[in-house]
């Protein structure tokens, strides 16, 4: 009877194992990423030396701090919130994709692909524009919020026809709504001054170039609340997955969790946007990486995706301000190089899997 019961409970204690496993193992990647990013740069700064700094800031007088005398200051007003807004905004980027492909049912629904990142970036470009302050630092925030709410509605709405979204259609409504939001930003750099093109321009290439501190402050909140409302959504998600007439035999507002989770997605798009800019693929690439190794649920999906978003994030910001001496490259340059054939190779998987693109 006994060994009934523990070759019972052998599933279960492995698939705990595992998801403690994964979920440790990233989170002690990110945090030697975190680590090694602050003290990469112009000015290298020893691994054991930016330990011994955050240290010494909480308190603990354990380690050596920077021994050079700017050490100090370029970790804390330059790299720490540089690297913290990397991983906010990539952990709320691969959340968001992983949110998408579960309410869309679709493995190619991702902020950047489907638009919501640029109508966010088109949102926010029109506050700089028109110079808006009625919210202080989180008017750039809450434009994105509306301004990437109303494209994924708009995405939501055409790209669902019988109950599913069709490949096709997500992509080409991808397509329709990116031509109008380029065509949104084009207008808004007509009417703006100089400053106000260049701030444009920083949005559609994606940067965190000037992260500071302040700016963190407001992503900070925003990224919380939507990966743990995400957390919320992910089990109502996996009983999504087996169909909407399943989801609601078991008790499911099917329409409400889509909703929810629409509304979710403009949140951590918004944060990501906010500061950052447009940086796609991250949603599309990270849930991917991360079901190979994990499988398809949900409630390990959606951590373990914001977990490796933001090393991933803080990796590529690490390369695109390490790559050229005295160059500071656009992040969005660099995941879009990463993510396109990423996304070609999708493509073609899903066309053979479906038997074509009817």
């Amino acid at each position: 009877m006994t060994a009934t019961v523990v070759d019972r409970q052998r599933p279960v204690i492995r698939a705990v194992a595992g998801r403690v496993g994964l979920l440790g193992g990233l989170s002690a990647v990110l945090l030697v990423s975190l680590v090694f990013a602050a003290g990469h740069g112009q000015l290298d700064i020893p691994p054991s030396e930016v330990l011994g700094s955050v240290l010494h800031k909480i308190g603990l007088d354990l380690g050596p701090v920077p021994h050079h005398p700017q050490g100090e200051n370029t970790l804390w007003q330059v790299r720490f919130p540089r690297v913290v807004m990397a991983a906010l905004a990539g952990a709320c980027l691969a959340t968001a994709g992983a949110l998408m492909q579960g309410v869309f049912g679709n493995p190619l629904a991702e902020p950047g692909i489907v638009g919501v990142s640029a109508g966010a970036a088109v949102a926010a470009a029109t506050v700089i524009v028109f110079e808006w302050t009625f919210a202080g630092t989180w008017t750039i925030a809450i434009c994105a919020f509306v301004g990437g709410l109303i494209t994924t509605l708009l995405v939501y709405v055409t790209s669902r026809d019988g109950g599913r979204t069709e490949v096709v259609t997500l992509v080409l409504t991808g397509i329709a709504v990116t031509a109008m939001t380029t065509a949104a930003l084009a207008f808004l750099m007509f009417l703006g001054d100089t400053q106000a093109r260049e701030e444009i321009v920083f949005w559609t290439l994606g940067s965190l170039n000037g992260s500071r501190w302040e700016y963190v402050g407001v992503v900070f909140p925003m990224a919380v609340v939507g990966i743990a409302a995400a957390m919320v959504l992910a089990p109502k998600l996996d009983l999504l997955a087996l169909g909407d007439r399943a989801a609601r035999h078991v008790g499911v507002d099917v329409e409400r969790l889509r909703l929810s989770t629409i509304v979710v997605v403009a949140v951590l798009t918004a944060a990501a946007v906010a500061f950052c800019g447009i940086i796609s693929f991250i949603g599309l690439v990270v849930p991917h990486l991360i079901r190979m190794v994990a499988g398809p649920g949900h409630r390990l999906l959606v951590p373990a995706s914001a977990l490796g978003g933001a090393v991933l994030l803080v990796l590529a910001d690490l390369w695109a301000r390490t790559l050229v001496d005295y160059a500071d490259l656009p992040i969005g340059m660099l995941t879009a190089l990463i993510g396109g054939p990423f996304f070609f190779w999708l493509i073609r998987r899903a066309r053979k899997t479906s038997g074509g693109w009817a």
